[in-house]
């Protein structure tokens, strides 16, 4: 019952998934790809209990772009978070969440 979503400088429209944008519905992270001047700002997680009909803020979380144009180092990786099984019933649909990172 839980759901994940961003809110970008306290607006109260969610940040929106594209081809840069993605929000992990398993562990609520957002990350984005190749970062621009308007993505700095303030991000606020919003945790949803569909369930409970309650959800709850973050505390905002701000993103900042380095002046010196110095990015850390990142060694090529798959960053995988799945469950060691995972089970499905015959028919259903099934979402495995995969990252590539590297530079």
């Amino acid at each position: 019952g839980l759901s994940y979503a961003w809110i970008f400088n306290n607006n109260t429209l969610s940040v929106q998934e594209d081809s840069r944008r993605f929000v992990s519905q398993e562990t609520g992270n957002l990350y984005i790809a190749k970062v621009e001047p308007t993505d700095v700002g303030s991000y606020t997680c919003v945790v949803t209990n569909s369930k409970a009909e309650r959800s709850v803020q973050g505390p905002p979380t701000p993103l900042t772009l380095r002046s010196d144009g110095v990015m850390g180092e990142y060694e090529p990786k798959i960053e995988v978070r799945f469950p060691e099984t995972t089970y499905a019933a015959k028919g259903s649909s099934v979402k495995l969440e995969c990252f590539a990172l590297g530079k």
